[in-house]
């Protein structure tokens, strides 16, 4: 390691430490998979070792930043109370789509159908917007499609824009959302998942332990993992089709 990356990782555990990133919870609610992240237990509670800790985001950094700069879609999602509004905040700042209010079984393993219902949503929000509602329905019936409109919102309002399955998950507290953990599995796509001593490791391909209940620690991952999707992102160069390459040479 060179002297600026052990200035750079101390100054992370630190920053980890002042946010209480390094606790646990009671020794009784641990996960056999996260002991060999724990440096001890202090009273009763289990302790993160910050050091492997740091290692664990800087991967998932990594992972951030190749995905942006790949032009993959990430997800982000948390529907805990503690942590939902900070998610949505991040996940508006990197200009991806998000799950915080409510998982809705089958949103990636049965995407058409929910595609639909986002169409719905689409279509209802441009007929508000042109004025079209009022010209074609009276008083009572904007009242019952504004209670829908109202639904969809806060069921698919954070996807509305994402047309594909993501390549990338975020997900705050895995066993939490277990749902969309388990779904995200079973159409391969790799979880970076910010989660405290009980939680099940092997459930995700990119753990970061840390206390998960604490806003402020959950804050400062989010937006180390943040800074490096938009880094990435900025470098992001889309490639040329084939079939653009094909009429160039045409033309030439």
């Amino acid at each position: 390691m060179t002297t600026d990356t052990n200035n750079a990782n101390k100054d992370l555990i630190d920053r980890l430490f002042a946010a209480g990133a390094h606790f646990g919870f009671q020794k009784s609610r641990r996960h056999p998979t996260v002991k060999p992240y724990l440096l001890g237990n202090k009273q009763g509670t289990d302790i993160f070792d910050l050091e492997k800790t740091s290692s664990l985001i800087e991967k998932a950094k990594e992972v951030l930043e190749e995905a942006g700069k790949n032009g993959k879609t990430v997800m982000l999602v948390s529907t805990k109370e503690e942590t939902s509004k900070l998610v949505k905040a991040v996940a508006e700042e990197m200009e991806v789509p998000y799950v915080t209010n409510r998982w809705i079984g089958g949103t990636l393993t049965n995407f058409g159908e929910i595609k639909k219902r986002v169409a719905r949503l689409l279509e209802l929000t441009s007929e508000g917007e042109s004025g079209e509602l009022e010209r074609k329905y009276t008083k009572k019936e904007r009242v019952v499609i504004g209670r829908e409109i109202e639904k969809l919102n806060f069921n698919f309002g954070g996807i509305k824009d994402m047309d594909k399955l993501p390549n990338l998950m975020v997900v705050v507290d895995p066993r939490h959302d277990t749902i969309a953990v388990t779904e995200a599995k079973d159409m391969n796509i790799p979880v970076v998942g910010i989660m405290s001593s009980d939680n099940n490791t092997d459930m995700v391909k990119y753990p970061v332990i840390v206390n998960d209940a604490l806003q402020a620690s959950v804050s400062l991952v989010l937006d180390e993992l943040k800074e490096a999707y938009i880094a990435g992102k900025a470098a992001y160069v889309p490639k040329p089709s084939k079939f653009d390459g094909r009429r160039t040479a045409k033309r030439g």
